[in-house]
């Protein structure tokens, strides 16, 4: 089959045939060129701009000179401390040292509270919670039935309402994280947690450090969030899952080696 033309485009060859067929070349530099461009893409997904809406969380200033979200984790108790002398007492409730509660909350007899621990408006704490201390709950989340909770921001409407244990974890707006669905913190080796993604890895510094999850992450029920992990907003996690590393945004993770870009429809007109 003689070829009828050859065109160059951003280092790809376009080659037209008699036939009406065609075929494609990317030359080795070209290839090169965007492995890299995508590696240096691949770890914005890492950053607090990327993963979270800053207006959905009273702890807003503690992420403002931050560049990404695990710094926080050290300084979650000290905050608390700060934030909760100033709140307002006609809003928050005061029950007990390094505990406010707003006075609208719903808090089950037989939940469990250590402070430091704001829990914000609308928030709902159901039978046999466990807040073990540097806890932030948002306006409107639910913490479940036997949920655990230690060292972490749950911005608001965040559903944690199953079994969960979340630690040294930070859950964006909407966040819902399946039955039994956890997020560990240490490592077997207990050596600090490092990010991995595409090739590329950051070193967090700690040596507890369980999930990020951007805003309006799904986990689905009985999923594992290995140390370190990050998850892009709105990217769904299937059922019985063990997660590692950088998931990017808007995707599914099926299971490791198999991450799908979602497909979103235009559903105005339907």
């Amino acid at each position: 089959m003689e070829c009828q033309t050859v065109v160059e485009l951003d280092g790809v060859e376009i080659i037209y045939y008699k036939s009406g067929k065609t075929s494609k070349i990317i030359n080795d530099q070209t290839l090169l060129q965007r492995e890299t461009e995508q590696k240096g893409d691949y770890m914005k997904y890492v950053t607090i701009r990327e993963l979270y809406d800053l207006k959905e969380t009273i702890a807003r200033e503690l992420f403002e000179d931050k560049r990404y979200p695990w710094e926080v984790l050290p300084l979650i108790k000290k905050f608390i401390l700060k934030m909760g002398a100033s709140l307002p007492s006609e809003i928050y409730d005061h029950p007990e040292e390094q505990i406010w509660i707003a006075r609208d909350a719903k808090i089950a007899l037989t939940a469990s509270i250590t402070g430091p621990c704001i829990i914000g408006k609308g928030a709902e704490i159901r039978q046999c919670a466990f807040i073990r201390g540097s806890a932030i709950v948002g306006e409107g989340a639910v913490v479940g039935n036997s949920t655990e909770l230690k060292n972490v921001i749950l911005f608001n409407k965040v559903q944690v309402p199953h079994y969960n244990y979340v630690g040294d974890s930070i859950l964006g707006y909407k966040v819902h994280m399946g039955a039994a669905s956890i997020t560990s913190n240490v490592k077997s080796d207990k050596r600090l947690v490092i990010v991995k993604g595409q090739g590329e890895e950051l070193s967090s510094g700690l040596k507890k450090f369980g999930a990020m999850l951007g805003d309006y992450v799904e986990v689905g029920c009985g999923s594992v969030l290995n140390p370190g992990s990050v998850i892009g907003s709105h990217t769904n996690i299937y059922p019985l899952s063990s997660v590692r590393g950088v998931i990017p945004s808007n995707h599914i993770f099926k299971h490791t080696g198999e991450i799908v870009e979602k497909i979103l429809y235009e559903t105005e007109n339907l």
